[in-house]
């Protein structure tokens, strides 16, 4: 794809901006890039590109598109702007890092991982076996690393393993993966998306393209994948925790086994793989399944599944002040997500929860309480219809704060000795934080304060 001298405008100056903005340059085109926020509010990655000819348009979402060939935009921008309205107008296509990336190089070794929950785990640990198999390996995407600059500095040979949120599919047309992998779908994003359709669609596009020479990996235990069966034109590989298959990954005798169709393989011992939690099963089942198509030695599959620790955010081990145990689970963005969580850890669990009101509802996340959860401490924009919900299933020992801070507190005087502390919000970070990742540093850092004046 030539891009010499054509005329770029960028929308949306996170780390998939900078990615991209160095790779256009590399690429030798004409880039404008504009933003809501301000000059000041963007400053760390202005910086990183400062020595890049770049237009800026800042402040605003308000930007003409007048002579603008192509308009790239970040993952998170909403999609029903006016820029958008008249870039379609003028027959200006909107793509994403995503579909960019594919359009530089149709030919590369691309790995895309998507699912409502297990993503940012999934990709980071399939990473793992490229590289311990001697691979160059990009783990990039939705993951915090920006697609385009790597691969447009990549070679032939290199694998890329990206994680792809449904922002970044919802504006792909040609994007085709030799392994697509979807570990699971549940509601999320709708007030992004506007319906539960639309974010299924969106999802979709990560093996729309594919045909009979591509792979796709999807997760038998879900009945909404499994009723996907009649539209792949791929080779289908399912994984399940639950079920032996005729084909596929699965668990057979405490052993998750890989079953060619015509040789049972054992690959580990499922209590021998590290990381926490029947949804961590699932994610190991699923990578296991990429590293058998790409042929990858089952001693090195092996070796990652009994060694790696998880990622950061994902149900984290923090630190325990008087036999109490903090986890951080910030990376727990939705219902399904903290329930995993809440599954996972040991009861008896005072549970810190709430953030940006994303449209779903909050009944399941109650109900899984069950005997395990004895504390709920509410905070940020969800957190009056967290408690309506939770009153509404009889759940009463419910306490609302204003900050981390005040929450952290709270929940270690609510604690007992063998109590775990959970952060799982079960919502986005974006109406107190950044990100995520910003959210369960604050977490931790306060966690840690909390521990020095214990100790005095």
């Amino acid at each position: 794809m030539n891009l010499k001298d054509k005329k770029i405008l960028i929308l949306g100056l996170g780390i998939s901006g900078v990615s991209t903005v160095k790779a256009l340059d590399r690429l030798g085109a004409r880039i404008t890039i504009s933003d809501v926020k301000t000059e000041d509010e963007l400053k760390e990655y202005i910086d990183q590109i400062r020595d890049i000819d770049v237009k800026y348009v800042l402040g605003t979402n308000d930007v003409s598109v007048e002579n603008i060939d192509l308009i790239v935009k970040s993952p998170g921008v909403p999609s029903d702007l006016k820029v958008f309205k008249d870039a379609n107008l003028k027959g200006i296509q909107v793509v994403t890092d995503l579909e960019l990336a594919y359009r530089i190089n149709p030919n590369g070794n691309i790995i895309a991982i998507t699912g409502t929950n297990g993503k940012t785990t999934t990709t980071t640990l399939t990473g793992e076996y490229f590289k311990k198999a001697g691979y160059n390996t990009y783990v990039m995407g939705n993951i915090g690393v920006g697609v385009l600059w790597n691969m447009v500095n990549s070679k032939a040979k290199d694998i890329f393993v990206i994680e792809a949120s449904s922002f970044q599919l919802h504006n792909t047309f040609t994007f085709k993966p030799k392994i697509s992998l979807i570990l699971n779908i549940t509601p999320d994003h709708l007030n992004w998306h506007k319906t539960l359709e639309n974010y299924i669609d969106s999802k979709k596009k990560i093996f729309i393209n594919q045909s009979s020479e591509d792979y796709t990996v999807l997760n038998y235990d879900d009945s909404l994948l499994r009723s996907m069966e009649g539209e792949i034109n791929s080779n289908l590989i399912w994984f399940s925790v639950n079920s032996k298959l005729t084909r596929g990954i699965y668990i057979e005798d405490g052993y998750i086994v890989i079953d060619d169709g015509n040789e049972i393989q054992r690959v580990i011992k499922t209590e021998e793989v590290r990381i926490l939690g029947k949804h961590n099963l699932e994610n190991a089942l699923a990578s296991v399944a990429i590293a058998w198509i790409m042929g990858v030695d089952t001693e090195i599959i092996r070796e990652v599944l009994k060694t790696f620790p998880g990622v950061e955010h994902r149900i984290e081990y923090v630190d325990s002040i008087d036999r109490v145990q903090f986890f951080n689970d910030s990376k727990g963005t939705n219902s399904d997500a903290s329930i995993k969580a809440i599954e996972a850890v040991d009861s008896p669990i005072v549970l810190i929860a709430g953030g940006m009101d994303k449209g779903t509802e909050f009944d399941d996340f109650i109900l899984a309480f069950k005997e395990k959860v004895k504390a709920l401490i509410l905070l940020g924009e969800t957190k009056e219809k967290i408690k309506k919900t939770a009153l509404k299933h009889g759940f009463e020992n419910v306490f609302m704060v204003n900050d981390m801070e005040e929450a952290v507190k709270k929940s270690f005087q609510l604690a007992q000795q063998g109590d775990n502390i959970l952060l799982s919000p079960a919502c986005a970070s974006w109406d107190m934080y950044n990100s995520f990742e910003d959210r369960g540093n604050d977490f931790k850092k306060v966690v840690y304060r909390l521990k020095e004046e214990q100790n005095g």
